[in-house]
């Protein structure tokens, strides 16, 4: 682990490193957390407030909920499938900078009811193209039931996501938050793909 991933683990009073590959399967993919460098950049993006609610699909042990609800006060919910991790996010959250800005569910993201309030999605390659599109239909039904501004953020996307993605007709395609300088190497991959709904 990098200095700067412990630095921010230990300023947030969270312990959020490390792969954990515990449930996943063809469909569900391994716990990791996103890099604290990516997560500066989307929170100094302007694009999440403290009015935003963010709803992070896949949360593991909760780092982009409770830094980003550290660094611009928006409120987050974490959804995750798995229980024993999960319960590492529970943990995080009694001993968390700011915990009272962050709630954690216990669901698959398919059946997760989306709260009228949420206005941001942040995924980070949790599941198959076959989930997202299930997870996309609850997020337009809460649209549907509540018109308003909705961004979605992907970081890393597969190409298999980004290709349907440009072709779900009431998403478009509204920035691209570059993180490749941010690393070794040339990945263009290394980016946040921001999609508005509406």
């Amino acid at each position: 682990m990098s200095s700067r991933e412990e630095k921010w683990d230990r300023m947030l009073g969270i312990k959020t490193s490390g792969r954990d590959d515990t449930g996943s399967d063809q469909f569900r993919y391994p716990y990791e957390p996103t890099p604290y460098c990516v997560l500066e950049r989307l929170a100094f993006s302007g694009l999440i407030g403290k009015k935003n609610v963010l709803i992070d699909y896949g949360c593991g042990k909760g780092r982009v909920g409770f830094f980003l609800s550290y660094q611009t006060r928006c409120r987050t919910v974490g959804v995750e499938y798995n229980e024993r991790i999960l319960g590492a996010a529970f943990r995080n959250k009694e001993a968390a900078v700011r915990a009272h800005l962050t709630d954690f569910v216990l669901q698959s993201a398919e059946s997760y009811q989306v709260p009228s309030e949420a206005d941001r999605f942040y995924f980070f390659n949790p599941f198959s193209l076959e989930i997202l599109q299930s997870v996309l239909e609850r997020i337009k039904e809460s649209w549907y039931q509540a018109p308003r501004e909705m961004l979605l953020f992907f970081y890393y996307p597969s190409d298999e996501y980004v290709v349907w993605l440009m072709t779900v007709r009431e998403l478009s395609f509204a920035d691209e938050i570059d993180c490749e300088d941010l690393f070794d190497g040339e990945n263009s991959r290394e980016r946040i793909l921001v999609f508005s709904l509406g």
